[in-house]
């Protein structure tokens, strides 16, 4: 027996042990024998895994875990929560990191209209900075490499004619850092992103009326100053009709290639989607409640068409505006409803079909996915639109010619309703699960008025979606909070590794939670709002953040930290080398 370590039961040891930190009870470890005979013990280390981060039992062991103690050591280990290094070459608020593919490099984007380049070695250091004023942008907010990092797309915020703000998407070749092109992005939250190497999608917006749209989603050629006149660089890849002030913002890919074999499979709740309280609805349905309702399983989705039965869309119209005139619309509607209604009706036989099955049946099924709405301007629904294999090239038909001269939109596919703000979408890095950030409405409101939305929650809840099977999965993680209201809220970046997911917040800090266990692992101090969060893809103990306070902060595991100072030289004491000096 070790001095002072008196003899317990090990039910009592282990009590005590409960109320340690990771650090103590790792640090006590090494010197109580008593506990270094139990250290091993399976049913005291899955007790003290259960209690301590207070998981729920229904839940297995990470199926990647060999016993309870490792997993114990990996939640306290392997977490990235220590910071080693500050960038501070910004001169105002951080907006978005994103890390290229290989792990080597990655971009920031600031409102000081700058994006730099920087090099992941064992100190990260600045080695290239692009100044976009030049360009008339007001400041840079996205960026992403393509497939190969040979390519950067930027995007920003570009001041037009009156100072009109719009967007602009910038292409910078990784070789030499020159401009290769600009694309025009409109509203300027869509983004952007990459199709595939040389391909990127842009988004356009036209006003139809004060509360109706349509937004045009383009695909654009890396390349466009460099290809023969004769060669398409630039193609319409969707056309979507938007109402009541919605738009569709934050477009993204996600390839299906390995939804078979993700990463990691979250599937030992699929039981409780079913009772998910965001639900997931196909377009044909006539409403949420309906949606709501237990059933069977959905059927390939596809919006209903106006048939023998139905009201066509000119016979509609006139109805509509026959009832008006002779005064049998009760209650009379606002002029607000009456766009809304007309548009609708409008659009009814103008539109392409879903395609008549959403799930991937191939390896080379691509969706576009895009945060849109139906009842304000608030951001509120995912959509989804899958990508043919003869849409992913600009070559071919520039404007649509190949549809009927009565087809003008395109309908969507799917369409996820959150219930809430949408702040953040981000895909795990197999493209399996897609996780959401929004802030709740209350529940049970109506919404009669688009330009008013309801009153969103302080509270930040992070939303799991299969979309392989386009069901909710999980219980919605919470920690981080936000408290700007609708009209002033903001994109908080999150982003997804193998084991963890990341996410800033308003609260002056970045979180971490464990995916597999659905808790949440660490608070990372910035000194205001945190903007974006990245993993390295190659290293998902490394992560950084990016904040208001102008900085970028630089966070590694704990054992990756022990391993960088090993690496490291230790300088000679002054007594060793003065002894080595009087021997010769």
């Amino acid at each position: 027996m070790d001095a002072g370590c008196p003899r317990l039961p090990d039910t009592v040891l282990f009590e005590i042990f409960l109320y340690l930190d990771h650090t103590d009870v790792l640090a006590v470890g090494l010197v109580c024998q008593q506990w270094r005979a139990v250290a091993r013990d399976e049913f005291l280390w899955k007790e003290l895994f259960y209690r301590y981060y207070r998981v729920s039992r229904d839940v297995p062991r990470h199926p990647g875990a060999v016993s309870w103690y490792d997993e114990f050591q990996r939640l306290y280990d392997t977490i990235p929560c220590v910071e080693v290094q500050a960038l501070k070459e910004h001169n105002d608020q951080v907006l978005h990191l994103s890390f290229s593919h290989s792990g080597c490099l990655f971009a920031s984007c600031s409102k000081d209209c700058t994006v730099k380049i920087w090099s992941n070695e064992l100190d990260i250091s600045l080695q290239h900075s692009s100044n976009m004023r030049p360009y008339n942008w007001s400041y840079t907010q996205f960026s992403q490499f393509n497939s190969d990092d040979s390519l950067l797309l930027v995007s920003g915020v570009f001041v037009g004619p009156h100072n009109s703000s719009s967007g602009e998407i910038a292409v910078i070749s990784m070789e030499n850092f020159t401009l290769l092109s600009r694309v025009r992005n409109k509203p300027y939250d869509v983004f952007g992103c990459w199709l595939n190497e040389t391909n990127l999608i842009s988004g356009n917006l036209h006003r139809i009326g004060r509360i109706t749209s349509c937004s045009v989603l383009w695909l654009n050629n890396a390349f466009q100053g460099i290809e023969s006149e004769n060669v398409n660089v630039v193609k319409r890849l969707f056309k979507i009709q938007n109402l009541n002030a919605s738009t569709i913002r934050t477009v993204m890919v996600a390839d299906c290639s390995r939804y078979d074999s993700p990463d990691l499979l979250l599937d030992y709740e699929e039981q409780l989607a079913a009772s998910s309280t965001c639900p997931v609805f196909d377009l044909g349905s006539d409403s949420e409640e309906e949606e709501a309702k237990p059933k069977l399983p959905p059927e390939p989705a596809v919006q209903e068409l106006p048939d023998a039965g139905g009201v066509p869309a000119e016979p509609g119209l006139q109805q509509l505006f026959d009832d008006i005139m002779e005064g049998r619309m009760r209650p009379a509607m606002t002029e607000t409803e009456l766009e809304t209604k007309v548009a609708e009706l409008f659009v009814r036989n103008r539109t392409k079909p879903p395609e008549p099955n959403l799930l991937p049946t191939d390896s080379n099924t691509k969706y576009l996915i895009f945060t849109t709405g139906c009842l304000t301007y608030s951001p509120h629904q995912i959509g989804i639109k899958r990508i043919l294999p003869h849409q992913m090239t600009t070559a071919g038909p520039v404007l649509g010619e190949e549809r009927r001269s009565d087809e003008f939109f395109d309908s969507l596919d799917h369409v996820i309703d959150i219930h809430g703000h949408i702040i953040g979408m981000g895909l795990s890095p197999d493209h399996r699960y897609l996780y959401v950030n929004s802030r709740a409405w209350p529940r049970d409101c109506i919404i009669s008025d688009p330009m008013q939305p309801p009153p969103i929650a302080e509270e930040i809840d992070l939303h799991v979606f299969d979309l392989k099977t386009m069901k909710e999965v999980k219980r919605a993680l919470r920690a981080h909070r936000a408290y700007t209201p609708n009209e002033e809220c903001f994109f908080i970046f999150l982003d997804v590794s193998r084991d963890f997911v990341a996410s800033g917040a308003e609260d002056r800090h970045g979180y971490i939670w464990d995916r597999h266990y659905n808790i949440c692992l660490a608070k990372l101090q910035h000194d205001n709002v945190v903007n974006s969060v990245a993993f390295s893809p190659v290293e998902q103990e490394l992560l950084l953040t990016a904040s208001d306070d102008t900085t970028i902060k630089v966070w590694r595991s704990p054992r990756a930290v022990r391993i960088r100072q090993a690496r490291r030289p230790r300088p000679r004491k002054l007594l060793f080398s003065w002894l080595m000096n009087q021997k010769s």
